[in-house]
């Protein structure tokens, strides 16, 4: 594989020379789905698509809830990149690290960092290197980037291919589809992005101005649950709004309140119904709680963003990460 340059440092979230001092994040480039139609340029097949993924990372995080949820673990393979992201992006393990951590060189790609793989796919690539990226072993390419995306095709493309009791179940249902849009739209920007753009301002008045929409926006999430007809943000159904807002609900305590300064409440003292609903997925629902990892959570943002934690100091606290489920 041909070593390629990159001139700019990956972990830079805001540009030195940035006029506003606020965060923008750049839109995922690869964007091609898996459908089974006929003719398609990526059918569903078993252990053709690899998904690589960081258990730290929020947006990998939906899809491995997801790919648990609907029983793909078999058909899909993942493999985990290691927690720190340094200026050259995610990493695959070294000898003696954890077990769940892929080593490198990566056993389907061949990749020791993220990168490669991106340059594998598209040798000219200026983008993103992130996760999760799903990856063709057959046109050895990545299908897509964007977890959003990723998660659709896996509720309803890889039915054929699945046990029974699997088929046919969606997070995504026709008849709330209007509703889940609408909620996603304000919680990805002001929550799910929002305590990103609070962590990574350079400049008081953006931070300022983002914690206080994510604090209104968790104040109305814990308002709708109060309201809600059953367990979860849409009444009775467990739907994509609930597998969206769970993996920044869960880093929130134990990430976010100390690192991106987002401390005007917690969500264990000041929101009893948001920790309802998370304690009962975490602890209730298998695939939330097996899929989280606050290790690897706790130790990628204090130690992979030295703007932010310069000595790298990972508290202890709080304790616990969740609290008991019948606390």
């Amino acid at each position: 594989m041909a070593q390629v340059v990159v001139t700019r440092n990956i972990v830079d979230w805001v540009p030195k020379d940035s006029s506003t001092g606020e965060f923008n994040r750049l839109p995922s480039s690869f964007r091609n789905s898996i459908c089974r139609q006929p003719g398609s340029q990526f059918p569903p097949e078993a252990n053709r698509y690899h998904l690589f993924v960081s258990f730290a990372c929020p947006w990998a995080h939906r899809t491995l809830i997801v790919r648990r949820l609907k029983g793909l673990e078999s058909i899909i393979p993942a493999s985990v990149v290691h927690w720190h992201m340094g200026s050259e992006g995610w990493r695959f393990g070294h000898p003696g690290e954890s077990p769940e951590i892929a080593s490198a060189p990566e056993r389907v790609t061949g990749a020791n960092f993220l990168r490669d793989i991106y340059f594998k796919a598209n040798p000219g690539y200026e983008g993103r290197f992130t996760v999760p990226t799903l990856w063709d072993t057959k046109r050895q390419t990545i299908v897509n980037n964007e977890s959003s995306e990723i998660i659709r095709f896996l509720y309803t493309e890889f039915d054929d291919l699945l046990l029974e009791e699997k088929r046919g179940v969606t997070f995504y249902p026709e008849e709330l589809a209007e509703k889940i849009d609408e909620f996603n739209g304000w919680v990805y920007d002001t929550v799910n992005n929002g305590v990103y753009k609070c962590g990574f301002a350079t400049a008081q008045e953006v931070y300022e101005k983002n914690v206080i929409a994510l604090f209104e926006s968790l104040d109305k999430i814990e308002s709708i649950l109060a309201s809600s007809k059953g367990r979860y943000i849409l009444g009775e159904q467990l739907t994509e709004a609930d597998i969206r807002l769970y993996p920044t609900i869960v880093r929130f305590d134990p990430v976010y309140v100390q690192h991106f300064k987002t401390n005007l409440k917690m969500i264990r003292h000041n929101y009893p119904n948001i920790e309802k609903w998370l304690r009962h997925l975490y602890w209730d629902i298998p695939g939330f709680k097996d899929t989280t990892n606050f290790e690897h959570i706790k130790k990628h943002y204090t130690k992979s963003h030295p703007q932010i934690n310069l000595k790298g100091i990972t508290p202890l606290g709080p304790v616990p990460d969740i609290l008991p489920k019948a606390e």
